[in-house]
């Protein structure tokens, strides 16, 4: 299975078995969903880590789990193709009908919005910052510089910060911590 630079499925009909729905997928999923120019790519990003912070690696969550206002959130996202809503019914022991709703990823509409808006920004000219991949390699993360990093999501917040923090600390390196006192003994020396 081949993928993008962002480990996107460039194959549409692999993209449902491509494994978990990454961060990055799924931010550019929520900001093509209400078009390119209508989201700021960092309010897609604080919904789509929001929204993986409920569903971590389960690709199913349990409806009684959020608030009201998670539900508004996730009902947006249903009306736009990436959840979908699905019901279980079971029956009690006493013999009651008990239903239990679940919310899960249309993995297929997520990598389709997501290949989408790679096009989009690239014929506007954004550049493409990936800080995940579905690779499992070790160094698979790509950073805003174009080095690899330590595989790591979070070790990726060093690379947000402007090249001036890093020579500032070159020109001025912090000063060595302090070495611990020696110990003094106390009391009478020993003898043989």
């Amino acid at each position: 299975m081949t993928t993008t630079r962002a480990g996107i499925p460039t194959d549409a009909t692999l993209s449902y078995a491509a494994g978990p729905v990454d961060f990055d997928s799924l931010a550019k999923a929520i900001r093509r969903s209400v078009g390119h120019e209508g989201m700021r790519p960092e309010d897609a990003r604080s919904i789509a880590a929001h929204v993986l912070n409920f569903f971590g690696f389960n690709e199913r969550i349990i409806d009684n789990v959020l608030e009201p206002d998670d539900r508004d959130t996730f009902y947006m996202l249903e009306d736009t193709g990436i959840l979908e809503t699905e019901r279980d019914e079971t029956t009690l022991y006493d013999g009651r009908e008990w239903r239990i709703h679940y919310w899960m990823f249309r993995k297929d509409r997520i990598f389709e919005l997501a290949r989408e808006e790679s096009a989009a920004m690239a014929a506007a000219g954004e550049a493409e910052v990936v800080y995940s991949s579905n690779s499992n390699r070790s160094g698979a993360f790509l950073l805003p510089h174009g080095e690899t990093g330590t595989g790591l999501a979070a070790h990726a917040v060093y690379h947000e910060l402007g090249d001036e923090i890093w020579l500032e600390r070159r020109q001025n390196p912090a000063p060595a911590p302090p070495s611990p006192p020696t110990p003094r003994r106390r009391g009478p020396p020993n003898e043989p």
